[in-house]
């Protein structure tokens, strides 16, 4: 290749289509024993799917201050008396049988500290827990059916390759050369660790069905440490550097027996678009003590501490991954199928994960509260990635998830975005003390089960008839059966003269008693001569053999020379694929280096954007805030307006009708003037035109807003030949000129058919007021009659205005009272004018003659209110004719 050529970049492959079939996360809920310290308990099974939680005595009451009881429901309950079996058989199993037909699965523990999650997962002696018991699981099922070391063998790109058998061999030689010199006791490999030896002993071994028979397996083993956001491989060997020693979080110089990881891993995506570890350490495991005594060598590097809540409490998530590879086996069911293609890989992820606690409660301080920091935060983002995933399950929403935040959601974000099945075991504390803990996580389980996963599907191995591996058993079976049949096996060459001594026929006696005896020398004659035959047969047969293998050999060794030269071409082809690799290495390191500057970089930058967004929803919060008190005050002073409005309306329409009356006071003020001054020009016409009349009477006014009294006499003039009749007129209200009235005449009003009569035309007559006939006038009149002493009856007109109210209704304010009273005449004196005064032949009536009785009865009055001189009144009345 040229040092300057540019490689292409492979097509990125195309993402499979996702599965229609959803299944939603199965979420357990398991509730520790309560301790012998511990009285109160607020958790309590009601159903074995229900739980509900009792507040205790000092957080009893809630604001309303009534008891308040939280009931929560999960796929299942499992009281304290589980046993790790019960659990198992629920919630694990169905994930192992997953993984050994290709599926993925995850499973974590979650709750607050001491809650007993590493105890549910890893179990105590005697009575192992969820992983003893997979492996075990495992090992059972796919124990006949497991390929050889090295078959199949990891890269750095979270796949497979696998061997052939001479390869497999040579990998094996080549790691027993390399640890040869490490010193070792030999013992100690067939001999268990008495430290976790009673957690693997699982006397129930169960096993998974449909194992597929035609199919080799290997199951690796890797163990991951999240501590303050970083990632640890806890199976790393790294040899100790006497000259520069490790520093642990204290700084201070660690033990020999201690281990600190010198540098964090990262993460990255392989082509599959799944998340893995990169440089993670990765152990093929034969058995389940080998597995399970790699899980012990990292649990004593992960990292726990003494704090208030828990003795040996986890300050981390740890991760143990199984991964098994699985690929079929040729045509011949001999050797194993070395297609990529072909090949399967599925994974189990069993975390155990860090306590949420609060810092109040631990007294944590320097690193233990950095450490409580971080596991917390990374448990947030947890549930925020669980929230934003349902909400755009359920509303249709694309939110992005927020995977990144933190490495334990970045790490298993292909199981929520891609196919597998998630399950999680919510343990509970029952004691009181962690009541209010235990309910943050019962809504958090509580929401998790409404998150919906991808059903995997499953994935045919290979076109191939099946039943191949039993079929060439049989056969090799049938073949040493032949073999055996035919002569036995060979071992040897004291075998092969055995064999042929047997082929010849036994010697007959060779004693001879007669001399006449002719029989017994011919017969051994005979024997003899047929096993020389025998004899000379078998060494041609020996030596056609022979022959036929010194061919074989002198092939094979023609074979094995082209062999030889072959592998002299390969090994050149090795030497510059391993010089081209190691250039490619270079590269690899120089672009990982250049991967962590960026990633320090994007981190900066991340950061960086987290401060200005949260600058920014601070200042969008002000704004907010701002506006909405703008907009409140904008609304109070539209509402001040509008109030104002409704004030100046008011004060302008009462102000007008308050100028209406002054002026129609002015104009009758003036009007009574007018008449003043009429009437005195009249009486002076009067005393001109004839000495002895007498002056008309004046009515009597009363000043304004007084009663008025209206005396008729009764007496009736005297008839007069062809004098025109009196014409009675009801009385005209002064706002009949275009207002409308509400006249509200009571029941039992009696109708007087009098002058004083009050007609109002164009008015609504109601006996009792409603709103609908007050809001289409703006006055009204009220008449009241009652009995007076006299026994005459007295008649009150009141008078108002109506007024329209904000509310939208109607009001009446009351400006007037007219009284009208009729009474009977006390007299019937005249006052006639002299006969002197005019000549008897005068036949006109003048104006001085409308003084007596008869010519006054013929006068109506009308009130009128703002004169000066009490209410006016005008005359409307014609003049009398004077007798013959």
């Amino acid at each position: 290749m040229m040092k300057g050529a540019r490689i292409q970049t492979p097509r990125r492959p195309l993402k499979k289509p996702s599965n229609n079939l959803k299944d939603p996360v199965g979420v357990y809920c398991r509730v520790r024993p309560l301790t012998t310290e511990d009285t109160e308990c607020c958790v309590e099974l009601i159903s074995n799917s229900t739980i509900q939680l009792h507040p205790p005595d000092g957080i009893r009451v809630n604001r309303n201050g009534e008891f308040k009881e939280m009931q929560y429901s999960f796929k299942e309950v499992f009281g304290a008396f589980t046993t790790q079996k019960e659990l198992f058989n629920v919630v694990a199993r169905p994930l192992v049988e997953d993984l050994i037909h290709g599926k993925n699965g995850l499973l974590f523990t979650y709750g607050v500290t001491g809650s007993g999650k590493t105890h549910t997962m890893t179990g105590s002696p005697g009575d192992g827990g969820l992983l003893p018991r997979c492996l075990d699981m495992i090992f059972c099922s796919i124990g006949p059916f497991q390929a050889k070391r090295y078959v199949f063998k990891p890269d750095d790109k979270n796949t497979m390759e696998v061997q052939g058998d001479v390869d497999a061999l040579l990998e094996r030689q080549k790691r027993d050369v390399q640890f040869s010199t490490i010193p070792k006791n030999q013992s100690s490999r067939h001999r268990i660790d008495p430290e976790f030896a009673d957690m693997i002993t699982v006397p129930e071994h169960c096993k998974a069905e449909g194992i597929d028979e035609d199919s080799v397996y290997s199951l690796f083993v890797s163990y991951i440490e999240i501590y303050n956001n970083y990632l640890y491989d806890l199976l790393e060997e790294i040899a100790p550097d006497p000259i520069k020693p490790k520093w642990n979080c204290n700084s201070t110089p660690v033990r020999n027996i201690e281990f600190i990881p010198p540098q964090s891993k990262i993460l990255r995506e392989d082509s599959n678009h799944n998340m893995y570890v990169a440089g993670c350490t990765e152990v093929e495991v034969k058995s389940t003590e080998e597995a399970f005594e790699v899980f012990w060598k990292g649990q004593k590097k992960r990292r726990i501490a003494n704090t208030t809540l828990n003795r040996e409490s986890s300050r981390s998530h740890s991760v143990f991954i199984i991964k098994l590879a699985q690929a079929p086996l040729d045509a011949d069911g001999d050797n194993v199928l070395q297609a990529k293609d072909q090949t399967i890989v599925s994974q189990l992820s069993l975390v155990d994960l860090a306590g949420s606690e609060r810092t109040n409660r631990t007294k944590a301080e320097g690193s233990r509260l950095r450490e409580a920091g971080n596991i917390n935060q990374s448990l947030m983002t947890l549930r925020t990635c669980i929230e934003v995933l349902r909400e755009n399950q359920m509303y249709g929403t694309n939110k992005m998830v927020p995977y990144r935040d933190s490495k334990l959601t970045h790490l298993f974000k292909n199981y929520f975005d891609g196919e597998g099945k998630v399950r999680m075991i919510v343990c509970v504390n029952p004691k009181a003390d962690d009541y209010e803990e235990t309910l943050l996580v019962m809504r958090f389980a509580e929401m998790t089960q409404e998150v919906e996963i991808a059903r995997p599907v499953d994935k045919p191995i290979c076109g191939l008839t099946p039943g191949r591996r039993h079929r060439n058993q049989a056969f090799k079976e049938e073949l040493t059966r032949k073999l055996e049949l035919r002569g036995g096996p060979i071992y040897g060459d004291a075998s092969i003269a055995e064999a042929l001594l047997q082929s010849f026929t036994p010697l007959p006696s060779v004693e001879v008693t007669d001399a006449n005896d002719d029989q017994t020398l011919p017969h051994l004659i005979e024997c003899l001569e047929q096993r020389n035959k025998i004899r000379r047969l078998a060494t041609e047969e020996m030596k056609k053999t022979v022959n036929s293998i010194r061919g074989m050999l002198h092939d094979w060794d023609n074979k094995f020379s082209a062999k030889e030269n072959y592998i002299q071409d390969q090994e050149e082809k090795l030497l510059e694929k391993d010089r081209f690799i190691y250039g490619q290495k270079t590269e690899t390191e120089r672009l990982e280096k250049k991967i962590k500057t960026l990633e320090y970089k994007i981190e900066i930058l991340q950061k960086t954007a987290n401060i200005y967004e949260d600058d920014k929803r601070t200042l969008q919060h002000e704004l907010d805030e701002r506006d909405h008190k703008l907009h409140r005050e904008l609304s109070d002073k539209r509402r001040l307006e509008q109030r104002m409005q409704g004030v100046m309306s008011d004060t302008k329409m009462k102000w007008e009708k308050e100028c209406e009356r002054r002026v129609q006071a002015k104009q009758l003020e003036m009007q009574n003037k007018l008449w003043v001054k009429d009437e005195k020009l009249k009486q002076l016409k009067a005393i001109v035109a004839e000495a002895k009349t007498e002056k008309p009477e004046k009515p009597v006014r009363t000043p304004r807003g007084k009663d008025m009294k209206v005396h008729v006499r009764s007496a009736s003039p005297p008839s007069v030949p062809n004098a025109p009749p009196v014409r009675l007129r009801h009385r005209r209200s002064r706002s009949a000129g275009g207002e409308r009235w509400v006249d509200h005449k009571p029941v039992g009003s009696v109708e007087t058919d009098t002058v004083l009569q009050p007609h109002i035309p164009n008015a609504i007559t109601v006996a009792v007021p409603n709103e609908k006939a007050l809001a289409k006038c703006d006055k009204y009149i009220l008449t009241h009659q009652e009995l007076a002493s006299d026994g005459e009856i007295e008649t009150k007109l009141i008078k108002g205005e109506v007024y329209r109210t904000r509310g939208g209704g109607q009001a009446v304010q009351f400006t007037d009272i007219e009284k009208l009273k009729q009474e009977p005449p006390t007299g019937t004196r005249k006052r006639r004018s002299s006969q002197s005064a005019a000549p008897p032949q005068q036949e006109e009536t003048t104006e001085s003659e409308w003084t007596d009785v008869e010519t006054r009865c013929s006068v109506a009055v009308e009130m009128r209110a703002g004169s000066n001189l009490g209410p006016g009144y005008q005359h409307h009345a014609q003049p009398k004719r004077r007798k013959p």
